[in-house]
């Protein structure tokens, strides 16, 4: 039936079979807990009935089962201080279950995991179609399934909790917003999907300079449409900015706090002194995207054991090597290039690595980007990248099987000061 179908409609056909494998995969990991209660941390569903009794803080100390991890107290309040899309999403199962405690938002952000490797293929194919890319079909259902499972989205799809919930929801709209950017041909709604980006993974706003080449790129010859194009973008990037800005003057008393000062957490000092982001802490966290290994443990209860700031992020994605020498250099090469450095650029300034991860999770907020940049550089091939693929796979599946579950806590070491980032003598 694929076979006979006219192009677009055979890229659907494709995507919607992408999505349902990646999904029954994700599915098959999944801890049976996920599948059939609420998680521990269920921010979203808290927030989202919160809206539903028209308020916007919890009315009250968080739930007990939550250990008040990541709340903010503030005027004698307790808020969800998350960029609030995934519990928007949420909303309409708390209007029909009334009780957060009857949501299995593990479950329900492992339904949504499947959409960003399934418009990843679509963008990689858009990428094609426009002769951006020398890729072939195949090749860009691979890349997708590689996004979805050679790559630390695995193990995060796999939590269900407010952290990686985001990543999840995030990771599908940074697919939409590269598809629609793409040639500048859906300004609108490539704004909208920046927009709501930014609404669920903050740094994902940085990724507006994608659009903006590429409208220069395809439409500087014609300054109207080009105009054009650039207010239609800005339209909802902006609308969803107002609401948001909004959202916390109503909640702190100023548009621009977003409540995580008020964070009654172990490290609120070190906030206090350097700040949610600075130089400071751009050592530690290169330390872990570029060296952090496994700790090999021979005389341990494992043979080794990773980091809970997670491994490096060349270990968990091999492939990325491969970026370092695009065998083509067309556009949009530098387009995405310069999206995934200005992605990247907050949480290389944060005051936190990550932890607690597997791998690199704040990857994700530019992953989509760099699979896209394999693509346009000229997809590798070859042994070597066969073998980077297949390493990328099982290091992912055993993080994605073992992250979370206390039956492998042995293969994990936690140092709750977070100080510890190299194995110590």
């Amino acid at each position: 039936m694929v076979h006979g179908a006219n192009p677009g409609k055979r890229r659907l056909l494709i995507a919607c079979a992408v999505y349902v494998a990646t999904s029954l995969v994700f599915f098959a990991f999944a801890v049976p807990e996920v599948l059939h209660q609420h998680t521990r941390w269920n921010h979203f569903a808290l927030l989202a009935d919160a809206w539903r009794q028209g308020r916007l803080d919890l009315g009250g100390p968080p739930p007990l089962y939550t250990g008040n991890n990541d709340f903010s107290y503030f005027g004698g309040k307790w808020f969800v201080v998350f960029p609030p899309l995934p519990a928007l999403l949420l909303l309409p199962v708390l209007a029909v279950l009334k009780d957060p405690e009857r949501v299995r938002d593990g479950q329900f952000f492992l339904w949504l995991a499947g959409i960003a490797p399934a418009v990843l293929f679509l963008a990689l194919e858009k990428l094609r179609r426009f002769g951006r890319s020398d890729a072939s079909e195949r090749t860009n259902i691979s890349f997708s399934l590689l996004f979805a499972f050679g790559s630390v989205y695995f193990f995060c799809a796999e939590q269900g909790t407010v952290w990686y919930a985001a990543h999840v929801v995030g990771a599908a709209l940074a697919a939409l917003y590269l598809l629609f950017a793409l040639e500048a041909e859906r300004p609108w709604l490539a704004g909208l999907a920046l927009g709501l980006g930014f609404a669920t993974r903050t740094p994902l706003l940085f990724a507006a300079p994608l659009f903006v080449l590429e409208a220069w790129r395809t439409l500087r010859a014609k300054r109207e449409r080009l105009v054009r194009a650039l207010l239609a973008f800005c339209v909802p990037v902006a609308s969803v900015l107002s609401v948001t800005l909004l959202h916390n003057q109503r909640r702190f008393g100023d548009p621009f706090e977003v409540g995580y000062r008020y964070l009654g957490v172990v490290w609120q000092v070190r906030i206090e002194k350097w700040g949610l982001f600075g130089y400071h802490y751009l050592a530690k966290n290169l330390g872990v995207i570029l060296t952090s290994l496994p700790f090999v443990t021979p005389a341990g209860p494992a043979p080794f054991q990773v980091n809970m700031h997670g491994l490096a992020l060349w270990v968990t994605t091999p492939l990325y090597f491969w970026l370092l020498r695009p065998r083509r250099r067309a556009a949009p090469l530098r387009a995405l290039w310069v999206t995934v450095g200005c992605v990247a650029l907050p949480t290389l300034f944060y005051q936190n690595t990550g932890w607690v991860q597997f791998g690199y999770r704040f990857s994700n907020d530019y992953a989509v980007f760099l699979f896209a940049l394999l693509a346009v550089g000229g997809p590798p091939r070859g042994r070597g990248f066969q073998i980077a693929a297949c390493a990328a796979l099982l290091v992912n599946a055993f993080g994605a099987w073992t992250f979370g579950r206390a039956a492998y806590n042995s293969f994990y070491f936690q140092d709750n000061s977070q100080r510890v980032l190299y194995q110590p003598d």
